[in-house]
């Protein structure tokens, strides 16, 4: 059986547990600037601390130590540390020559730690991810130019495709474009991806979770969780869901209306609650995990772990509370126009539904 096969069957009978925040617990090991750099950058210009991904390359037992922790814990899927290892991120250290690399030994990391840890019976999973960038193709940085864009589509496009085509050559199972909040940033990746799919590269099965970024309920670009779903569908993901800025109360309902609406499989990984007055996150694993344990009950998740905050206590006790329960229900593709603005136009009618699912 395929990586790909193995996945879908696994997913179909119980409910997955992604790893959580690899940025927590970097920050517990409270790496300082000669930690980051290593013996191989001592010399760069430009300061790099807190380039997370730079550690895949000068603390590679770092890296590997965190992965194992979450396995141990109990999660599935293991995310690649290259959240910011793409071209327009790395551009902060002038670093950007560095990205094939650091995608490809973070890969390495995550896969060793996989390998490590998997039986027959239950093997894990490596999900190459792939973050937002520190720029936004739909907002001005610039309040008093409205119309001005920091970054073109198409350095995007370029900065995701060369990240992606890293990641699938480097041997990852799934590919996850996440912490998305802005939805025409999650377009260029997944045209890059597209144009990768043209030149024959077999692409892995897509994650994309997007970011409701407060309480209005829609992400930092407007759009609300049903629109942002009709926004993504065309891509046919393995599962679409919602990550990080919000804590697992604040997020239920958000993830209930993607439930609703979405016929591929839902995922969510809220933070530990919403950040206190010092930036940190005070919920506890037990606290988090009734959360997520409560969605399993409600049929709403197929995919459940931890973004900011969450440590392998907090997987540890969400994987305890989703174990042996039953995941969503794929429901029947729609066949009916949908179309997406900041909220979703359905087409009136009954219309017919076919059977089937991504």
């Amino acid at each position: 059986m395929s990586n790909t096969e193995d996945i879908k069957d696994h997913a179909a009978r119980r409910i997955l547990v992604l790893d959580g925040a690899m940025g927590t617990m970097i920050q517990q090991e409270k790496p300082d600037e000669a930690a980051y750099r290593g013996e191989r950058f001592k010399d760069h210009p430009a300061d790099v601390g807190g380039n997370n991904e730079l550690l895949s390359l000068t603390q590679p037992d770092m890296i590997r130590r965190i992965h194992a922790d979450f396995l141990d814990a109990g999660a599935d899927i293991l995310c690649t540390n290259t959240f910011g290892a793409n071209a327009i991120s790395q551009a902060d250290y002038g670093m950007e020559d560095l990205v094939v690399e650091m995608n490809t030994e973070s890969v390495r990391l995550a896969r060793e730690a996989a390998e490590a840890a998997s039986t027959p019976q239950r093997p894990r999973w490596v999900a190459g991810g792939i973050g937002p960038t520190n720029q936004t193709a739909s907002i001005s940085p610039d309040v008093n130019d409205p119309g001005y864009r920091a970054v073109t589509f198409d350095d995007l496009a370029n900065a995701y495709g060369a990240a992606a085509r890293a990641l699938i050559e480097a041997g990852c199972d799934l590919l996850l474009i996440e912490t998305i909040f802005d939805t025409l940033n999650a377009k260029a990746a997944l045209f890059a991806i597209d144009s990768l799919r043209d030149e024959g590269v077999d692409v892995p099965p897509l994650m994309i979770s997007g970011t409701i970024t407060d309480r209005s309920g829609r992400t930092l670009t407007g759009q609300t969780p049903e629109a942002f779903w009709v926004s993504m569908s065309h891509a046919r993901p393995f599962s679409i869901g919602l990550n990080c800025a919000l804590g697992a109360g604040e997020m239920r309902q958000h993830v209930r209306t993607l439930s609703e609406v979405a016929d591929t499989r839902v995922s969510a990984y809220p933070n530990a609650g919403l950040p206190n007055e010092m930036g940190g996150y005070d919920e506890t694993p037990e606290e988090t995990a009734s959360h997520l344990g409560e969605w399993a009950d409600a049929g709403l998740v197929n995919i459940v772990g931890g973004c900011c905050g969450t440590t392998p206590e907090h997987i540890r006790a969400i994987a305890k509370a989703v174990e042996g329960k039953t995941p969503r229900a794929i429901p029947q593709k729609v066949r009916r126009m949908r179309l997406s603005g900041l909220e979703m136009f359905e087409a009136p009618g009954a219309g017919q539904t076919q059977e089937g699912a991504a």
